[in-house]
C-alpha cells in the first residue's frame, strides 16, 4: 500500500513553546514544526523566519505583544522556503532581510516552491487565501550584516551553502545565542531536496566555530549548553554522512533511483526512523543526492508535477 504523500496526512495540532533562551531572545518551537526567532533590542524586535501565513504569523504576534510593545522592525529569512517566509506581510516590518542568494532563489524558483509546499504540509498553510503574494526581500546582504538594535549588535551571517545555497544564521555576542535555520535539526529529519550534500559539512564547520551557549534549529526543541549544541550539529552532520555514503555507493554501482531509495530507508530507517518527518523528507532527500552525486551540482526546482511524479516512482 502507498504511503500518503509527504505530510498530507499530518493534521494533528501540535504543541507550540514559546522559550527565553536568554535576556530578549526567545525561539517559538512546535513538535518538529517550523521554529521561528524572536530577537528584542533597545529599539526594537526582529522576528527570524515569518512562518507559513499571516495568519499563523498574528499568532506569533500575540506571543510578541505579551512581553514587549516594541515595534517589529525587521523580519529575517533564514532561506527561502515557503513555510519560513509566507507569513511575512502580517508583521507590517520596516526591512525584510535575506542574502543575495535566497533572493535568486526567489526569482527562480518562489513560486514553484510556494504551490509544492502547500501541496505537502496542508496543516502548515492554513488560510492560505490570505497570502499576497511571494515575499521579497528589502534588504540583501553578501557574506554578512550586522545591525545594532540599540545596544544589541545582530550579527547576519552567510556562511556556507548546506540545506540551500543562501542558508542564512543569526548570531547575538552579548549571550551567545545563535539561530541557525535548516542547517541545523533537532529529533527531525534535514530536508535535503535543496541541498549541497558536499558542501553542507564544511557549512556546520563553521557553524559549530561560533561555540554557542545555545542554539535554535530549524526544527526540533532549542538547544541549550554548549554540550547540547555541539551534539545538535553532530547529529545533523551524521545523518548528512550516513546518506551520502549509501547513495554514493549506489550511483558508483549503477543502481536506478528506486533501488538506492530502498537500500537508503533499510540502512537509515533503524537510527533515524523515529525523527520527524522522515518518512516525508527521505524521497526528496535521496532523489537530491542521487542527482548531486551523479553529477547535478545544483538542485533541480521541485514543482507540484514533479513532487507528486518523484512519490509515484519511489513510493508508488
Amino acid at each position: 500500500m502507498a504511503k500518503t504523500f509527504a505530510s498530507q496526512a499530518d493534521l494533528a495540532e501540535k504543541q507550540e513553546t514559546f522559550q527565553e533562551l536568554a535576556p530578549g531572545a526567545y525561539c517559538l518551537t512546535a513538535e518538529g514544526d517550523p521554529n521561528t526567532g524572536v530577537v528584542i533590542g533597545d529599539d526594537g524586535v526582529m522576528v527570524i523566519d515569518a512562518r507559513a501565513t499571516p495568519l499563523l504569523a498574528r499568532d506569533l504576534i500575540e506571543r510578541i505583544r505579551q512581553i514587549t510593545d516594541k515595534p517589529i522592525r525587521y523580519v529575517l529569512l533564514t532561506h527561502y522556503h515557503a513555510v519560513r517566509v509566507m507569513g511575512a506581510s502580517a508583521y507590517g516590518a520596516e526591512q525584510i532581510i535575506a542574502s543575495d542568494l535566497t533572493l535568486d532563489l526567489i526569482r527562480e524558483r518562489g513560486r514553484q516552491d510556494f504551490e509544492s509546499e502547500v501541496q505537502r504540509f496542508p496543516r502548515l498553510f492554513k488560510a492560505v487565501e490570505t497570502v499576497p503574494g511571494l515575499t521579497w526581500p528589502s534588504l540583501v546582504f553578501k557574506d554578512e550584516l550586522t545591525l545594532f538594535m540599540g545596544q544589541r549588535e545582530v550579527q547576519i551571517r552567510h556562511i556556507g551553502a548546506g540545506h540551500t545555497k543562501g542558508d542564512t544564521i543569526v548570531y547575538l555576542p552579548d549571550c551567545d545565542v545563535l539561530y541557525s535555520g535548516d542547517l541545523v535539526e533537532e529529533g527531525a529529519t534535514p530536508y535535503c531536496g535543496d541541498a549541497y550534500f558536499t558542501r553542507w559539512p564544511a557549512t556546520l564547520d563553521r557553524l559549530a566555530a561560533f561555540e554557542a551557549k545555545a542554539l535554535v534549529p530549524g526544527r526540533g526543541a532549542a538547544l541549550i549548553g554548549t554540550a547540547a549544541v555541539k551534539a545538535g550539529i553532530a547529529a545533523t552532520r551524521g545523518f548528512l554522512a550516513d546518506l551520502t555514503d549509501v547513495v554514493r555507493a549506489g550511483v558508483g554501482a549503477g543502481k536506478g533511483l528506486r533501488a538506492v531509495y530502498e537500500d537508503a530507508m533499510a540502512a537509515l530507517r533503524p537510527r533515524y526512523g523515529h525523527w520527524v518527518i522522515f518518512e516525508h523528507c527521505m524521497p526528496f532527500n535521496v532523489s537530491r543526492c542521487f542527482d548531486e552525486m551523479s553529477g547535478i551540482t545544483d538542485p533541480r526546482v521541485w514543482t507540484a508535477e514533479r513532487d507528486a511524479e518523484m512519490w509515484r516512482a519511489l513510493e508508488g
